[in-house]
């Protein structure tokens, strides 16, 4: 998409390294984690992709094998990771259909960006561009203005929507250029933050059942001979964070979301394509103490931290002034091969957060960055007792957590 040029960018001067596979590295030096596929292959890519086969001014499409269609729809089902589809084919029989009878012979994954996370996936999708760019780089970061951590999925505490994140959106670029543009989802995402800086432009319709958004979702793509239409669930993450991804619980929301875009895909106008997506994987982490590091209660993780951000598995963690190198080498020496962990200066130039960095973006990275490659938790029980509770998490660049699904239905 055609974006304005931001005021100054940090760029590291050096090219970024290509993707590297999802095979375990020797080392977990920082340039040997496996970075999402930005550019061609991410969540960033989709909806300008999306745009330019519908000759929105600007767009690039990025994904090559998409072909264009008259009328798009984005399902965005929070949670679904690639992995986790492949392992339930039983819970998700149209949905499993669909990997064999996509376009090209079988679905495809794409990566969300890093961290795989929701705030930062959705600011992704919605913007067309990296965290490093739209600014969304974690679930919670350190505000630069006023020091306080930022909670970026909840906004609070609040600042103000258009100055963190500048931007406009694809669908605001769309429905600039004579696309009918809508998004469907529940009523209590209307008027969030989040909503106006990542998935705002055209009109918003709020539905409480997901059957009722998959009617007006199929009704918001017959309504404009170009469309661009953008529906969401939620409640298949709320399952894995609070029972895990292999629980019933998880398996029953998995049934429900596969009827849901049976139900949107039989009702597709002509010339229509849908893609089911998600924001990010899940991985269930056991509750001991070898697997969940407790930050708030190992004296060699705290030494020298002013803020701990982020989440378990895609920690920001924002020094005392002066003590940026003691805690690198500490936090390395205590995590040893569990995690991948950088030093801001690293994260940038190794590309985690997309190939570019703008300087409004930077101070909100911490100052060491660590990303779980086993299946651990950094923690915080006194600081984050609900989130520290969770069995099913997300976050890092680990296959489980990255991939999700890109899903195409057409009709001619």
């Amino acid at each position: 998409m055609s974006h304005p040029s931001p005021p100054a960018a940090h760029d590291p001067g050096r090219p970024v390294p290509s993707p590297g596979n999802w095979d375990e590295p020797e080392t977990l030096a920082p340039h040997t984690a496996p970075l999402p596929e930005y550019g061609s292959g991410s969540l960033a890519d989709l909806l300008p992709t999306l745009a330019a086969g519908l000759a929105v001014p600007g767009a690039v499409a990025a994904i090559a094998e998409l072909t264009p269609a008259d009328r798009n729809c984005v399902f965005l089902i929070d949670g679904l990771g690639w992995e986790q589809l492949r392992q339930h084919p039983q819970e998700a029989p149209f949905l499993t259909s669909l990997l064999a009878s996509s376009r090209g012979g079988t679905g495809r994954p794409l990566t969300a960006c890093f961290p795989a996370t929701t705030a930062t996936s959705l600011a992704s999708v919605g913007t067309g561009l990296p965290p490093g760019a739209h600014g969304l780089p974690g679930y919670t970061v350190r505000n630069p203005a006023t020091g306080e951590l930022m909670n970026q999925l909840r906004w609070q505490p609040w600042s103000a929507p258009c100055e963190w994140q500048p931007y406009p959106t694809v669908f605001r670029q769309a429905h600039e250029a004579g696309v009918h543009t809508a998004q469907v989802s529940s009523p209590a995402f209307e008027a969030t933050p989040l909503t106006k800086v990542a998935l705002s432009g055209g009109t918003f319709h709020g539905r409480l059942s997901g059957e009722d958004r998959m009617d007006l979702a199929a009704a918001q793509l017959a309504a404009g001979d170009r469309s661009l239409v953008y529906t969401y669930y939620s409640e298949l993450d709320g399952a894995g964070h609070r029972f895990g991804v292999d629980s019933d619980t998880w398996r029953g929301q998995l049934m429900y979301v596969d009827r849901l875009v049976q139900r949107l895909a039989e009702q597709l106008p002509p010339r229509s394509a849908l893609y089911v997506t998600a924001d990010h994987g899940m991985v269930d982490v056991p509750f001991d103490e070898q697997h969940r590091i407790d930050f708030d209660e190992d004296w060699e993780l705290r030494a020298g931290v002013a803020l701990l951000g982020g989440e378990g598995r895609a920690r920001h963690v924002y020094a005392v002034p002066g003590a940026a190198n003691d805690v690198l080498t500490c936090w390395r020496e205590v995590l040893g091969e569990q995690f991948w962990v950088a030093s801001r200066e690293e994260a940038i130039a190794t590309g985690w957060f997309g190939p570019q960095v703008d300087e409004r973006v930077h101070d909100r990275l911490g100052d060491v960055v660590a990303a779980a490659r086993d299946d651990v938790l950094i923690i915080a029980s006194e600081r984050e007792p609900k989130e520290s509770a969770m069995v099913g998490n997300h976050g890092s660049m680990t296959p489980a957590e990255q991939l999700v699904p890109l899903l195409e239905v057409r009709t001619p």
